[in-house]
C-alpha cells in the first residue's frame, strides 16, 4: 500500500523544479485520497500512510520515527530484514523492516551523503553524524557477508548536563560535587569504559562543568559534543581520505592544530591510536584540564591501552611512555554496564606517578559488592586545587559528605 502510494506520487513529480516539503505532503494527501477511494481507510490509517510515504520521500523511511523517540537510544540494521533497538538499556526486535536492499542502500547513501562522506565497495566502512548529531557506523559488502550493516547512536535533545546524569542514576549528586572540583581544579581527567558504556555522555557533562570564559577546543572522529554557553569555543572534526585516497586530516593532525591554537583546554572525544601519544603530549604541554575518553574494561586495562596506542605510532622505551602518562594523566573515570542496562560510574583513580617502573594508582571511589559507590580514598596531589581555589571546597566536601566509608546513594 505504502509502496502504490509512493509510486503515483513519484509519477505526478516534477524534477525539473524543487518541491518543497508543503507542497510534497500536499501531493501525498491527494494521492492518499484517491487510493482510499477504492480502498476504504480510517483516518488514523490515512493519516499512517501519509507520514509513512513521506518519510520514504524525503526523510529516512520508516527510520525516522525511530529517530524521533526518545525512548529509543540505539538502532542496528543487520541487512534489510533485521532492524534491532535499545530502549531503557535492552535490545528488542523491530517489526518493520526496508522494502528491499536497495532501499536500504538509498538510505545509507542519504546519510553518507548529508555528512559530506563516501561510502560504496571500495570505501565499505564510514563513520558519519546525522543532522541531530546522533552518530553513524556504516558497513557495506563485501566487508559485510548478509548485506548493508547500520548502527546509529541516538543522543539526548536535551543538553547533558550533570544534572541530567543524577536523574539517569549515573552517580549520586555528592560524586557529581566531586567530579566538578576535578573539572575546576582543572585535572587532566581520562574516561574509560566498554562500547556503550556513557564514556561521550559523561564527557558531555563534565565538559559543561568548565567555566564559560575559557578557550575550549574539541577534536572529535564525528562531532558529538555539546557544550553549551561556552563562547570561545572551537570545534574539529577528522576528515576522511578522498577517492584518490589524499587529504586525509586524522585526529594527530588535529591535535597538532590545536596546540597552536592557544586553546585553555583541549578535549578529545575519543583515543583510538597512535594519537594517543600526541593528548599525552597536550596534557603535557600546559594544557590543565583536557579532557579525554577511551575503550577499556577498567582503570588498569586503560593504562595497558594507552601504552599499546602509543606504540602504534612510535617505537619508544616503555619507560618513558609511562612516564608520560603518569605527568600527563591526572584522574581516570571508569564506566560500566550494569545487568539491567544502566550505566553508571564504577571507580574513580587518582594516578600518583611512577613506582618500579610501573605506572601506580590510588582509588578514591569504587563500586562495592552491592553496585554502590563508596570512598576509599583522597585526592593526594592537592596542588591544583589550591592553585585553582578549590581546595577549601574540597575540604568542606570532605569534611560535610565523605565522612567514613559508607555508600553513596544513587
Amino acid at each position: 500500500m505504502k509502496e502504490q502510494i509512493k509510486n503515483m506520487v513519484m509519477e505526478r513529480l516534477d524534477f525539473t523544479r524543487d518541491i518543497t516539503d508543503g507542497r510534497l505532503k500536499e501531493m501525498i494527501q491527494e494521492a492518499v485520497m484517491e487510493y482510499s477511494r477504492e480502498n476504504p481507510l480510517l483516518l488514523e490509517e490515512k493519516m499512517k500512510l501519509s507520514r509513512e510515504v513521506f518519510y520514504a520521500l524525503r526523510k529516512l523511511d520508516f527510520l525516522q520515527d525511530l529517530l524521533d523517540d526518545d525512548t529509543v537510544t540505539e538502532i542496528m540494521i543487520n541487512g534489510y530484514q533485521h532492524i534491532f533497538i535499545e530502549k531503557n538499556g535492552k535490545l528488542y526486535r523491530y517489526p518493520e523492516t526496508f522494502s528491499s536492499e536497495e532501499k536500504l542502500y538509498q538510505v545509507v547513501q542519504q546519510i553518507a551523503a548529508a555528512a559530506n562522506r563516501m561510502v560504496n565497495e571500495m570505501h565499505p566502512i564510514v563513520d558519519a553524524r546525522l543532522e541531530d548529531g546522533s552518530r553513524v557506523n556504516i558497513i557495506l559488502p563485501p566487508v559485510s557477508l548478509d548485506g548493508a550493516v547500520m548502527t546509529i547512536r541516538k543522543f539526548a535533545r536535551e543538553p547533558m548536563t550533570m544534572e541530567w546524569l543524577y536523574e539517569r542514576h549515573a552517580f549520586s549528586r555528592k560524586v557529581g560535587e566531586f567530579l566538578k572540583l576535578l573539572v575546576r581544579a582543572r585535572y587532566n581527567i581520562f574516561i574509560s569504559g566498554g562500547t556503550g558504556s556513557g564514556k561521550t555522555t559523561l564527557l558531555n557533562g563534565l565538559s559543561n562543568c568548565i567555566p564559560k570564559d575559557e578557550r575550549i577546543i574539541t577534536i572529535e572522529d564525528s562531532a558529538e559534543l555539546r557544550l553549551n554557553g561556552i563562547e570561545n569555543l572551537v570545534r574539529l572534526e577528522m576528515r576522511n581520505a578522498n577517492a584518490a585516497g589524499e587529504h586525509q586530516v586524522d585526529m594527530k593532525d588535529l591535535i597538532k592544530a590545536a596546540l597552536r591554537s592557544r586553546p585553555d583546554r583541549i578535549i578529545v572525544g575519543e583515543v583510538r591510536g597512535e594519537e594517543a601519544l600526541s593528548m599525552l603530549n597536550a596534557m603535557n604541554t600546559g594544557h590543565d584540564g583536557s579532557i579525554s575518553t577511551g575503550h577499556a574494561n577498567g582503570t588498569s586495562d586503560m593504562l595497558r591501552r594507552i601504552e599499546t596506542m602509543v606504540l602504534m605510532g612510535v617505537d619508544m622505551p616503555i619507560a618513558a611512555i609511562r612516564g608520560q602518562m603518569a605527568s600527563a594523566i591526572d584522574m581516570i573515570l571508569h564506566l560500566g554496564r550494569m545487568p539491567d542496562g544502566s550505566r553508571k560510574l564504577m571507580e574513580i583513580v587518582e594516578v600518583t606517578g611512577i613506582r618500579r617502573q610501573e605506572v601506580k594508582v590510588s582509588p578514591i571511589f569504587a563500586m562495592n559488592s552491592d553496585g554502590k559507590l563508596e570512598r576509599t580514598g583522597e585526592i593526594k596531589d592537592i596542588r591544583k586545587l589550591k592553585e585553582y581555589g578549590q581546595y577549601e571546597r574540597y575540604q568542606k566536601l570532605m569534611e560535610e559528605v565523605f565522612q567514613g566509608t559508607e555508600p553513596l546513594e544513587t
